[in-house]
């Protein structure tokens, strides 16, 4: 803490207040709307965080601290960023505008300091817990990280997910500050229960502060009937506290008092003394809350709990429907007459030499960072040259392919950092963890280091490179959107790596989705996956994941069918990372034994080089009949070899079948659109993998949902049968899985008939 004026820190209160309040006003009063859209904005939310954050910026920040703004308090953020001299005056009538401000906290998008994109609730107020293991793995210095949270925030699961998780009890750097105002979207929340949420905390390991009452509440209650109030406020339910606040003096004199020695004290008050002790909560004190970020034990995370009023100092303040409530151009000028500020000036800055100015300035200084510096270009080799024979899955592909570039690029190698949520042993990681350790920011004691039935070892120490969390998928995601992110924050580039089960990629969807839009670059693994899971039953086959790759901004999927696929695949999304122009990718592997001389990888180098980019390009002939096809397979990853063996059966009846093998649906689409002027994706694969010379009936086939390939008939308005799965599975061995859901090579060589 550095020691400011009172009654400066208090003018910026109250300047940070309106400015946050105009900049909305300004969007949705103000700025031509000719189309009548809503345009929204979150006065009431904003004012409930002005004081908070005041305090937060402009006593406490550390040039090395990060914060998480709640979304619905950016308004608050750019306030304070304008103030700061860190955005222009003309970004301020923005707000919501198409290349303006954005509606919530944005890291990539918005055009002032933004340390964690926030709107995805609870994604955002777990940011902070990844981003300090992210620094620590990278050795980036010290700070806090923030988080500023909503309560209702708190009704998220993945917040309980992360803070329960074993790791975040030894973040000390990590605080949480609850804006506790006791209000929702649509309602006051009768009960709120924050001492069951305190001692949820506790029991994880958490400091807890709380905030409940200002300087002059506590005055208060050390007077006669003070007491007699302080229990009054304790014990009212959250609706009646909020319907106090909507009430003038007079009518607090008759509602508050509930016995004679509180009605003496409340006598005494007068009317404005009486209003303002009602609202003097410590989540709007300057001094309370400077004591609560005092207290901060760095040995542990802490969590403050601010008492705050939703729309605290503007005429919406405490209605329990105010959350997207608007003020008048009146209540706007009562409120500048109030603060100090004017209507015909929003934007004016404080008078320079002035106190408030000084102090702006001072913390400005405090606050500035040294330029993030250019990443240094990571080197990974595109082959290894070997080619894989044998019998093997493509899951184990992957740990093999890690091992590999340790041997072969062994810098590139030792930036891949790993996560699983418990699952390394049966992803094939376990070559891969021994090899390199696990992550810990101290070394542990491996207890079974001698143990010789010991396979997998846990060797645990802060120079490793696979980090294990809980069953926690949304946890995973949000650390490796931030390990993802260390290239743009720190200059340190990593390429980390998440294997998930297939099955629960679409629970770690939505996070790690949102984790893209923020910045992060990352590579996910969904494996084992589809309904080759055969045994494990309906209950743990993937059936919509495939179309990942078709619909998420940002991200390449692939789904090969051999280890050669998988090592030349998963090396090209290693280069994509860590980098500007970079991007994430997700690989959908399988467990099906597959009989890697299927591949019939070409020997001659010029050959197999033209093989490796048709892989990573999207789509490669597998086989060619002689002259022209009168059908043609696409299929992708685990079908392949039923799709090869309805090709032999097929030629055994004269019917003259081609093969593809599709890894890359996504891209395959890309390069159809830009063929017809929609984007720029390069469209060799197309003419590589499906000439105009050779386009036949086309059978699609994939261990998930057929829709996937459909579009793959429209790239020559061929006829087409798409064979795939659409509905639960049953546990069974692969012949009679497949035979239940119509992916067998009986079912393809029947579509191909009929198609033809």
């Amino acid at each position: 803490m550095i020691g400011t004026s009172p009654a400066a820190l208090l003018e910026i209160e109250k300047r940070v207040l309106w400015l946050a309040t105009a900049i909305v006003h300004h969007a949705n009063r103000v700025r031509p709307n000719p189309e009548g859209l809503k345009v929204g904005g979150h006065q009431a939310s904003s004012a409930s965080m002005a004081t908070i954050m005041t305090a937060l910026w402009f006593e406490h920040l550390r040039a090395g601290d990060r914060v998480s703004v709640k979304p619905h308090a950016s308004p608050v953020l750019h306030a304070i960023n304008y103030l700061l001299g860190e955005l222009d005056e003309h970004h301020l009538t923005t707000l919501r505008e198409f290349g303006g401000l954005q509606s919530y906290p944005s890291r990539v998008k918005d055009p002032d300091p933004v340390d964690y994109s926030t709107g995805s609730v609870g994604i955002g107020a777990t940011a902070p817990i990844w981003g300090a293991i992210a620094r620590r793995y990278v050795r980036a210095g010290e700070g806090r990280q923030y988080s500023l949270v909503g309560d209702a925030e708190l009704d998220e699961g993945a917040v309980w997910e992360a803070i329960l998780d074993p790791m975040v009890a030894e973040l000390g750097e990590v605080c949480w500050i609850v804006d506790l105002n006791r209000q929702s979207l649509d309602r006051v929340v009768p009960n709120i229960g924050a001492p069951r949420l305190q001692g949820m905390f506790e029991a994880a390991g958490w400091q807890v502060i709380t905030v409940k009452y200002g300087r002059l509440l506590e005055k208060l209650f050390g007077m006669p009937g003070g007491p007699q109030l302080r229990r009054r406020i304790d014990e009212m339910t959250n609706p009646e506290y909020q319907r106090l606040l909507r009430c003038s003096a007079p009518e607090l004199r008759t509602r508050l008092p509930d016995n004679p020695e509180l009605r003496s004290l409340v006598d005494q008050l007068d009317d404005d003394t009486l209003v303002a002790a009602l609202r003097n909560l410590g989540g709007h004190d300057l001094d309370a809350l400077g004591d609560a970020f005092t207290d901060i034990d760095d040995s542990r995370p802490t969590v403050i709990f601010a008492y705050t009023i939703k729309g605290y100092g503007l005429a919406t303040e405490g209605h329990p429907q105010n959350h997207s409530a608007l003020l008048t151009h009146e209540q706007l000028a009562e409120l500048a007459e109030r603060v100090g500020a004017d209507v015909d000036d929003p934007w004016a800055r404080f008078p320079e030499g002035s106190d408030a100015a000084r102090l702006c300035a001072e913390v400005a200084q405090r606050l500035r960072r040294d330029p993030v510096p250019a990443p240094p270009k990571v080197e990974v080799p595109t082959d290894f040259g070997r080619t894989p024979s044998g019998t093997a899955n493509t899951q184990a592909a992957l740990g093999r392919t890690l091992l590999d570039l340790t041997r072969s690029a062994p810098d590139a190698a030792r930036r891949v950092v790993t996560l699983a949520p418990d699952v390394s042993s049966s992803t094939n990681l376990g070559g891969w963890v021994n090899k390199v350790g696990v992550w810990s920011p101290r070394e542990r004691v491996d207890w079974f280091a001698d143990d010789p039935e010991t396979i997998l070892h846990w060797r645990e120490r802060p120079d490793g490179q696979h980090i294990e969390l809980g069953i926690a998928e949304t946890n995973l995601v949000g650390l490796l959107g931030e390990l993802g992110a260390t290239w743009s924050r720190w200059g340190e580039p990593l390429l980390p790596i998440g294997v998930v089960y297939d099955p629960f990629v679409e629970r770690a969807l939505e996070p790690w989705s949102f984790g893209i839009y923020a910045g992060g670059q990352s590579i996910l693994v969904g494996t084992p996956s589809g309904v080759s899971l055969a045994p494990e039953g309906g209950a743990h086959q993937s059936i919509t994941t495939p179309s990942v790759g078709l619909e998420q901004p940002g991200c390449v999927a692939y789904e090969p069918a051999f280890a050669i696929d998988v090592e030349w695949t998963l090396l090209a999304c290693l280069a994509k990372l860590g980098r500007p122009d970079g991007s994430s990718a997700y690989l959908r592997l399988s467990t099906r034994p597959v009989d890697q001389s299927l591949a019939q990888v070409p020997a001659d180098p010029a050959a197999r080089e033209l093989r490796r980019r048709q892989v990573v390009a999207g789509a490669y002939p597998l086989r060619r009949c002689a002259g022209r096809p009168e059908v043609t397979v696409a299929a992708m990853g685990a079908m392949v070899p039923e799709a090869l063996a309805a090709a032999d059966r097929l030629a055994e009846q004269g019917v003259a079948t081609d093969v593809v093998c599709v890894t890359s649906p996504g891209l395959v689409f890309e390069a159809v659109q830009a063929r017809s002027g929609r984007g720029s994706a390069d469209t060799w694969v197309l003419e590589s993998a499906f000439p105009q010379h050779r386009a036949a009936p086309l059978v699609t086939l994939l261990d998930g949902h057929p829709h996937t390939l459909a579009f793959l008939a429209n790239i020559h308005r061929v006829r087409a049968v798409h064979l795939g799965v659409t509905k639960f599975g049953q546990s069974g061995g692969l012949r009679d899985v497949y035979r239940y859901h119509g992916i067998d090579a009986d079912s393809v060589v029947a579509a191909a008939l009929d198609v033809r």
